[in-house]
């Protein structure tokens, strides 16, 4: 089981239809393509030896490594410092049309010497469909094509790189290569995946890759110039937006939840799920972060992907809408275990799909209804017919919403009624009347006001624990859920409410560790899974958040400035932490970038507030 990098020690290229993680040792150890949820071929980060990877670092273990983004782009830089030289491995994904690309997607690996003379070495070990697939090599000269099933991956070398042949893994075929640069040389390679009856790439040249490089490097400057963040931590917002943006399959819009599957929430642990889908939860609770940093473009594209589902007639399970689904809109997710991969470090079973999309969890209703609400414009969702599906979904919801449920945990321990989704389901019935009143939409207002007003009733009275002072998790419990946190967010109830203090103060009390917070306590509310797990990035964030919003404004700059420190080198955070700082969970999550950059912005508004007073 070693050999494994931490989570953290990688930095994420994407051209916005997959993605591909390099580790600090200039390994890329993942990429699925054509599509975030395709089959994997480089998979190393979930089995060392099957997984399959890209290799391209200089030729010392001694070497002393950094790696950086360029500013304010997606081109990452992996630098290597010797006494004989130094020298960077530099990696990006040109970002093309995502309408005219189609399943072509190409990762650009260049190394340089800026100083002295070093020895690199570049190995290339695709393993297909999640290393379960052999493949043929075909080379000649400069280039080679594996050919897997249905895809073939095309790699073309620029001088003075050699590429050879290296046979010793049996049925699979592999590439090799050891050069030396100079200061001021370059060299490198493109690996471009392609349907199997694909054109082979154009010719790889200098002047080519300098275009490339160039093109992308303007992408990304042009994109974040769009940003209307001016506060304190431009820095970490400016990453988080990117890494939001790289983690949105742009020919639907549709954003994803992270770039892996099958890393674990607890090292050797079973808590190990497949995060390439787009969770309604999870992208509309996006789309107020997008539109508070301007780019309204991207909540927008999401909004009509969301409107589709709307209007596609429901979920396999009968329910308007299922809690996941594919980048392009697909529901089935069926989930199923890859025996033969021993997972990061041991983390077994390594799941690919996810069995929760079956799940109910009523709380998605109130987050979709979010996510239409923040249209900067008067119609949520394009024309009559896309008004009609939200009105018939909660004319549904009002007969549907008082059950049992999974819950937004997607705990496997049954279902319960749980506070956090009576709390959206009241956000479902209230952001609904605000958009037909002021779009002047019909709508059956006294039903759902009756509904809206019956919900917080409930919430008050049964969500309520006399024994805690604070709202729990559901309504046969006194457990605390971290959820709840966005109570105050969603306008249920006001940031300065005693009943929420109340709660806040609990929170404190049981979920929050050194400023870190845990969902919920796994041993007190049983959650139908072996093990446990590290405090969760988004309700640490969601705490900076309520702090902020509570006038606690001392306790919240110090909790998201210790937050802060937890990102990984290049800025990025994984989903959860673990009891020694380590980043656990798959990687990274969008979740925790956009809470962050929810909580930086109320946090500065905040802080402005009390320095103007």
């Amino acid at each position: 089981m070693d050999g494994y990098p931490p989570i953290a020690d990688h930095g994420l290229v994407g051209d916005l239809q997959t993605a591909a993680l390099i580790s600090t040792e200039g390994v890329l150890d993942w990429w699925c393509t054509p599509r975030f949820d395709s089959p994997s071929i480089f998979a190393a980060l979930l089995d060392r030896e099957r997984g399959g990877e890209c290799r391209l670092s200089v030729d010392d273990p001694n070497a002393t490594v950094r790696q950086i983004y360029l500013p304010d782009t997606a081109i990452l830089v992996t630098r290597f410092m010797t006494p004989d030289g130094v020298g960077e491995v530099i990696d990006f994904m040109p970002v093309d049309d995502p309408h005219t690309a189609g399943d072509r997607h190409t990762v650009v690996r260049a190394a340089r010497v800026v100083r002295g003379s070093l020895r690199f070495t570049l190995s290339c070990r695709p393993r297909f469909d999640y290393g379960r697939a052999p493949h043929t090599l075909e080379l000649e000269g400069d280039t080679a094509v594996f050919r897997g099933p249905g895809t073939d991956l095309h790699v073309q070398a620029a001088a003075p790189i050699e590429l050879g042949r290296d046979d010793a893994a049996g049925d699979h075929a592999d590439l090799v290569a050891v050069f030396t640069l100079e200061a001021g040389q370059t060299a490198g390679i493109t690996l471009t995946s392609c349907d199997a009856d694909g054109a082979a790439p154009a010719a790889f040249t200098a002047e080519a890759a300098r275009a490339a490089f160039e093109a992308t490097r303007d992408f990304w400057h042009d994109w974040i110039k769009r940003c209307r963040y001016r506060g304190r931590w431009q820095q970490m917002v400016h990453r988080s937006a990117i890494t939001l943006k790289l983690l949105t399959y742009a020919p639907t819009g549709a954003p994803i939840a992270a770039a892996t599957m099958g890393l674990p929430e607890q090292v050797g642990g079973e808590r190990n799920w497949d995060y390439r889908y787009t969770w309604i939860r999870d992208a509309s609770l996006s789309v107020r972060a997008l539109v508070d940093l301007g780019f309204t473009e991207e909540a927008d594209a999401y909004r009509r992907w969301l409107g589709d589902r709307l209007r596609d007639g429901g979920a396999p399970s009968g329910e308007p809408l299922q809690i996941m689904y594919r980048v392009d809109g697909d529901p089935h997710l069926g989930e199923e275990v890859l025996d033969h991969l021993e997972g990061y470090r041991g983390s077994a079973p390594v799941r690919v799909g996810n069995g929760a999309a079956d799940q109910l969890q009523l709380d998605i209703y109130g987050e979709a209804a979010y996510a239409l609400a923040q249209a900067a414009g008067p119609a949520e969702l394009p024309g009559y017919r896309g008004w009609h599906a939200l009105a018939g979904l909660l004319d549904w919801l009002s007969d549907h919403w008082d059950r049992p449920d999974e819950g937004i945990w997607e705990t496997r321990g049954g279902r319960q009624d749980f506070t956090y989704s009576r709390l959206m389901c009241w956000v479902a019935f209230d952001r609904g009347i605000r958009i037909a009143q002021r779009s002047s939409r019909p709508a059956d207002l006294p039903r759902w006001t009756a509904a809206r007003d019956a919900i917080l009733v409930q919430v008050m009275e049964r969500g309520w624990s006399e024994k805690r002072q604070a709202f729990v998790q559901h309504y046969d419990t006194d457990v605390l859920d971290a959820s709840l946190l966005l109570m105050p967010l969603v306008g249920f109830l006001s940031p300065k409410d005693p009943d929420w203090l109340s709660t806040l103060d609990a929170m404190d009390q049981e979920l929050v560790s050194d400023s870190l917070v845990y969902r919920y306590n796994p041993a007190a509310s049983p959650d139908g899974l072996r093990g446990s797990e590290g405090t969760f990035n988004l309700c640490s964030f969601l705490y900076v958040d309520a702090l902020a919003r509570a006038g606690r404004l001392d306790p919240a700059r110090y909790a998201f400035d210790k937050m802060l420190t937890y990102a990984n080198h290049v800025g990025l955070f994984a989903e959860e932490i673990g009891p020694s700082g380590e980043q656990l969970g798959n990687f990274p999550q969008a979740f925790t970038h956009l809470a962050l950059i929810s909580a930086a912005i109320a946090l500065d508004e905040a802080l402005d507030q009390d320095e103007a007073r």
